[in-house]
């Protein structure tokens, strides 16, 4: 058995309650890996290219208010 396997068999056999709780930490968790990726890949120009892009849309008029 895999150790995701075991994670996942540990995860099924969670009180109702405790999965909540399991639920609101790992969302939390995962929000906070998911900001350090976009920082990390802001810093390092990843995005760069993403953002001339909206900018050069923007400025031709392609884009609208939301």
């Amino acid at each position: 058995m895999t150790r995701i396997q075991k994670l996942e068999q540990e995860i099924r056999e969670l009180a109702p309650g405790e999965l909540a709780t399991f639920r609101k930490w790992f969302e939390a968790y995962d929000s906070d890996q998911w900001d350090s990726q976009i920082e990390e890949d802001a810093r390092t120009g990843k995005l760069d290219r993403l953002a001339q892009k909206a900018l050069a849309d923007h400025k031709a008029g392609k884009t609208s208010e939301i």
